[in-house]
């Protein structure tokens, strides 16, 4: 029930009409959502003897996705500060050329601050992809299709940050950062199309022997 009502009152927030939190933080919790899913597989397949080889995998397995659980977390938060940061930057006075001059330093240096925090939101959502695939392919065959929900959160998120980032680019005067964000969001995008088409394969091929079993 507490659990519940965390949830009811981040929504509440996302849906009040304000600025933050916004899609980033948005993106950022599916990714959370992601890895919890990767620790549900791996803790529903510790502890059985059927599954006793990939023991040692499955903890390696479950301390990851909760290191990662935790960051994308702490991502939430640090995208809407992210972002309030962007708006006092924009609020700075103006009325002299040296006024002008700090503010649009200060604007370029939140922009780009606000694009590292998706950029992290990208990172982070890309391990836990791979982890939801290594999950899903060793862990419990009666959990894959939570591993297949879990890769589909991370991918939502991952296409989120992304879309952060390349909408701060578009204001970002620093040709260097602009490039290297984007060669970064490029990389990621194709490596995740990649991981969830595979890690959706296992679900696919062992519903099929299910169905030939039958």
């Amino acid at each position: 029930m507490r659990q519940s009502l965390a949830t009811d009152a981040f929504l509440d927030t996302l849906a009040a009409g304000e600025p933050t939190p916004g899609g980033g933080s948005a993106a950022a919790l599916a990714g959370a959502m992601g890895a919890a899913l990767a620790a549900m597989v791996a803790r529903l397949t510790l502890g059985r003897p059927r599954y006793r080889e990939v023991e040692g995998q499955m903890e390696a397995i479950l301390a990851e996705a909760e290191t990662l659980r935790e960051r994308l977390t702490q991502l939430v938060v640090e995208d809407a500060e992210a972002y309030n940061q962007v708006r006092q930057a924009y609020r700075l006075a103006k009325d002299t050329s040296e006024s002008q001059a700090r503010r649009q330093t200060a604007i370029q240096a939140a922009l780009q601050g606000a694009s590292r925090t998706p950029l992290r939101t990208v990172a982070a959502c890309r391990e836990v992809l791979l982890l939801v695939e290594r999950a899903a392919d060793l862990g419990n065959p009666n959990a894959r299709t939570d591993a297949c929900v879990g890769a589909l959160l991370a991918h939502a998120g991952l296409q989120g940050a992304v879309l952060n980032v390349r909408t701060n680019l578009t204001d970002i005067e620093d040709a260097q950062f602009i490039a290297e964000a984007t060669a970064a969001v490029d990389g990621a995008l194709a490596e995740a199309d990649t991981l969830l088409e595979q890690t959706l394969r296992v679900a696919g091929q062992l519903a099929q022997a299910k169905v030939r079993s039958l």
